[in-house]
């Protein structure tokens, strides 16, 4: 249940055309609904303005199944991740126009009547990064923002990004991802007055300790407005970058 579904449905029962009764029924699944494995937060689009997501991973088959076909029967966008290709399959079966992202692990399913605001810019310091760029770059679109992408400006060569500093100064939020040692956010931030959001990734060798080296670069950055989302949460990112990016002050930038 949405803003827009509920408000159609009150309208409905004060126009008489919908009574109290048959409007408790569709309201009986509120605030969630019990399967016993899951409770499904049919609420949560009211209160955050988006719908409960799945997170696929320790999830068995059915289990995924299951509550995607509740979300998906009470409308409005979806949103699946950490999928693998056979459960992508099981949820296209239940959403034909779904879309599955295999390099970000996601399977969406947006409203096509939303249009996306503001603008987003993700950067990666590698190629390698690209997999959690990706889902932070599917999470912002799916939820209504505007994104573009700059990839493999890294610090080991910067002339890459000092190149595209426009791309930076027009967006409203970046986000960067960043693996090895992490430097990247704190260079970004350096350059300009957006708020960052920078994601740690697990890419790198030894010493990169499966991400937490790059995580501990990020949050000792020397630059201001810097935030730290966990390891390979692009998901995180690109939420919250939605939400401040959408909650921005001024005029949007202009559109491309």
């Amino acid at each position: 249940m949405n803003h827009d579904r509920l408000a159609a449905l009150l309208q409905r029962v004060q126009g008489g055309h919908v009574s109290v009764p048959q409007a408790i029924q569709q309201l009986r699944t509120l605030p969630f609904e019990d399967l016993g494995f899951a409770s499904v937060d049919h609420h949560r689009s009211l209160r955050q303005g988006f719908p409960e997501v799945i997170l696929c991973e320790g999830k068995t088959p059915a289990q995924i199944t299951a509550i995607a076909r509740k979300l998906l029967k009470a409308g409005g966008p979806f949103l699946a991740t950490r999928v693998t290709p056979a459960n992508a399959r099981s949820l296209k079966q239940l959403a034909p126009k779904a879309v599955y992202h295999e390099m970000a692990r996601m399977v969406s399913l947006a409203e096509s009547k939303r249009t996306r605001q503001g603008l987003i810019l993700i950067v990666t310091a590698g190629t390698s990064d690209i997999p959690v760029a990706e889902e932070a770059k599917v999470t912002a679109e799916v939820m209504g923002s505007r994104v573009q992408t700059l990839y493999d400006v890294g610090v080991a060569g910067l002339h890459r990004l000092l190149d595209r500093q426009e791309s930076l100064h027009q967006a409203r939020v970046v986000v960067v991802v960043a693996g090895m040692d992490g430097v990247l956010p704190s260079v970004v931030g350096g350059l300009v007055d957006r708020p960052i959001v920078a994601v740690p990734t697990s890419q790198g060798y030894g010493a990169n300790f499966g991400g937490l080296a790059p995580l501990l670069t990020m949050l000792n950055a020397c630059s201001s407005g810097i935030g730290v989302v966990n390891i390979d949460n692009g998901f995180g990112a690109g939420c919250l970058a939605h939400r401040i990016n959408i909650n921005g002050q001024g005029e949007s930038p202009p559109q491309t």
